[in-house]
């Protein structure tokens, strides 16, 4: 076994860095207060040819696979940018892999390297309000007319919609009562956001607010047979093409998000003195913040394998699943511990990281539920009856 980055990926992990670390807290605590979308992080990482790391270099990306994306989105996440930083890259990173794999040639070429350079930004359209986490109850209809597909339906927790030209929407184009398996009859499309037809409403919500989640309403949008991604029917199948990939991804950021948090609280413990000594010096303080970044530490074990098995073409579903639950929960213990070693003025927004708890809660949400983890563990590692 070998455990160490090769000299490629270290140089990487520096660059990522350096880069992510020029834009301060008080940047993203603007951006965050103002809900404003990070334009001049995200243009230079557009610029410096980060946004299609993942992407085949034959449509103008960096041809990586999943562990340097990783190694990247962590980075971001490392540097105090959380989630609003992370959330403006890893759709791209992520949520095109359908289109790399299944894609027609015409569909890549018209994507892939414009998202690459970051000028065309993509969406990803599959929670629903009544479906949840399962995707086979998704009402969100693409109807066979001529020459293509009318599609009626809402969706909703959608990242970034109101930013971007496109949307990855997976659609039944049959009923679930006519199809043989709940799985079967869903297909996948990337439409055009046509504000005609397209309705985005912003979710107020908890953190993350300079990247919106959206609820999205379709009504009556037309798109040709070309914008089908793969086979009708198939679109099920196509999407767990990106589930363990996006797994491992968000694993890496929750990762990112704790060591800022534990970053912080250490410096705090050992600036902040009282009673004649720093707060550091006492083991009630010192053994949490010892225990957060053992946790840290062991996550990232798990995560480093996932990404592994993943770029290797080896089955990761259990490594992913894992890794997402490990890296989420020592993650948000990692920023919960931060504001207690901070007492009073954790909760206050000066030290940021009220912003990092905040931040690293939705990783125990999303983009799957620690319920759902382990019920996947249950029934596909522990061969015990589906419970759902």
């Amino acid at each position: 076994m070998h455990f160490e980055l090769t000299e490629d990926q270290a140089d990487l992990r520096a660059g990522a860095q350096e880069l992510a670390r020029s834009f301060t807290d008080e940047y993203w605590a603007e951006c965050d207060a103002e809900h404003r979308f990070p334009w001049e992080f995200y243009n230079a990482f557009a610029e410096g040819g980060w946004l299609g790391i993942a992407i085949p270099e034959q449509y103008g990306g960096g041809g990586l696979g999943i562990l340097e994306a990783a190694l990247l989105l962590e980075e971001v996440a490392a540097s105090g940018a959380g989630m609003n930083g992370c959330s403006t890259m890893h759709l791209t990173i992520f949520g095109l892999n359908t289109i790399v794999k299944h894609g027609s040639e015409q569909l890549r070429q018209e994507v892939l390297p414009a998202a690459a350079d970051g000028s065309l930004h993509v969406c990803f359209g599959v929670t629903e309000p009544d479906a949840g986490t399962d995707t086979t109850r998704i009402s969100t209809f693409a109807e066979r007319v001529d020459g293509g597909y009318r599609i009626n339906g809402r969706k909703v927790w959608i990242t970034k919609a109101g930013d971007s030209q496109k949307m990855v929407l997976i659609a039944r184009t049959t009923r679930r009562e006519e199809v043989d398996r709940p799985t079967d009859g869903m297909s996948l499309f990337l439409i055009d956001i046509d504000r005609e037809h397209v309705h985005l409403s912003p979710i107020p919500k908890l953190g993350r607010n300079a990247v919106p989640s959206y609820e999205v309403v379709i009504d009556d949008l037309f798109v040709p047979d070309s914008a089908r991604v793969g086979e009708e029917g198939k679109g099920f199948r196509y999407l767990l093409d990106g589930l363990n990939p996006e797994r491992i991804l968000l694993a890496h950021e929750a990762l990112g998000i704790g060591r800022a948090a534990l970053d912080r609280a250490v410096r705090y413990a050992r600036e902040r003195v009282v009673f004649d000594r720093p707060i550091g010096q006492n083991q009630g303080i010192a053994f949490p913040l010892a225990e957060a970044v053992t946790r840290l530490d062991a996550a990232e074990l798990m995560a480093r394998n996932a990404a592994w098995r993943y770029d290797q073409g080896l089955p990761c579903g259990r490594e992913a699943n894992m890794a997402k639950w490990l890296c989420a929960d020592a993650g948000f213990a990692a920023a919960d511990q931060a504001i207690q070693t901070h007492g009073g003025m954790g909760y206050a927004r000066e030290y940021h990281v009220e912003r990092y708890f905040r931040e690293s809660r939705i990783l125990r949400l999303a983009p799957v539920s620690q319920e759902m983890v382990l019920n996947y563990v249950a029934t596909h590692v522990l061969g015990l009856p589906k419970s759902y």
